[in-house]
């Protein structure tokens, strides 16, 4: 069963006229973006871990360091899960709650090095990003 239009006189349950459909298509469509972007930013990130040398740098600063590649690994595998998930669902589900939770924890160990807005700010977004596009994966089964 279709969706309702509630913006036309229509009130036929089947119809959706074109405005709605247009509407519907254009959320989809920027859903899929959020999620190629995120994805890229994951990729990206997951990367640098192996190939930054700053990034060793912060995780020795956090007392993180024997976690770096993990959380590389986890951040590659989390982007990937992010583009895969473009045509399958339950992996776009999992790998951005699985992000989400990431940051998450990566936003709490920021306050705890008490760093500041700025640098902090990334993974609170990031968080809310994931959270937003595993909502919409769940929700659309």
């Amino acid at each position: 069963m279709a969706e309702v239009c509630t913006l036309c006189t229509f009130i036929d349950p089947v119809f959706v006229c074109s405005w709605c459909s247009f509407r519907i298509n254009l959320i989809l469509m920027l859903l899929n973006i959020l999620i190629v972007i995120s994805a890229v930013a994951f990729l990206f990130y997951g990367f640098s871990f192996f190939l930054n040398s700053g990034m060793k740098e912060e995780f020795e600063r956090y007392g993180l360091d024997k976690f770096r590649k993990l959380i590389g690994y986890l951040q590659l595998l989390g982007g990937t899960g992010l583009l895969l998930g473009l045509v399958w669902q339950p992996i776009l589900a999992i790998a951005s709650g699985g992000l989400s939770l990431l940051m998450m924890i990566g936003f709490g160990v920021r306050l705890k090095m008490k760093d500041g807005f700025w640098e902090s700010m990334p993974s609170f977004v990031f968080m809310l990003l994931n959270l937003y596009i595993c909502i919409q994966a769940i929700s659309n089964r």
